[in-house]
């Protein structure tokens, strides 16, 4: 197999095995007109599988939503063929708009319009809840 190498764009790197689909929905690349490159059980000395997500295209990328669907993906940004940088995620703090709360009586689900908001109350089992109810909304575990 053979994948080009990127001249402008991001390499999403580190994502846990099995999770690349949910990046690339999350991330609406279906939407992009650019070169998308999915590569799934790769093989990892760290981590046994992963899978790694390449991107041909300057784009901006909501590391919130990145990291709290996987806070281990490591993000590169490549210019000139070069990575220029990177970040390494973390469970965000607060996410907006990424997880609805499945509360039926939670003001969110009666108010059209209402930003869903979740906040991180127990890192160590990645637990978020709602604002607005104080639903727990688990966060698989990575």
């Amino acid at each position: 197999m053979k994948i080009d190498s990127i001249v402008n764009g991001i390499v999403l790197d580190h994502i846990t095995a099995g999770k690349v689909m949910e990046v690339y929905e999350a991330l609406n690349l279906d939407q992009m007109d650019c070169s998308v490159a999915i590569m799934k059980n790769v093989k990892s000395n760290k981590m046994g599988k992963k899978d790694i997500l390449k991107i041909d295209n300057d784009v901006e990328v909501d590391v919130d939503v990145l990291g709290y669907i996987d806070p281990n993906i490591t993000v590169t940004i490549i210019r000139n063929g070069k990575a220029v940088e990177k970040k390494k995620l973390q469970l965000p703090d607060k996410v907006v708009n990424v997880v609805k709360c499945c509360n039926p009586r939670c003001i969110t689900s009666i108010e059209e319009g209402l930003d869903h908001i979740a906040i991180l109350t127990n890192k160590q089992e990645h637990i978020y809840r709602c604002i607005y109810c104080e639903t727990k909304i688990n966060k698989k575990s990575t």
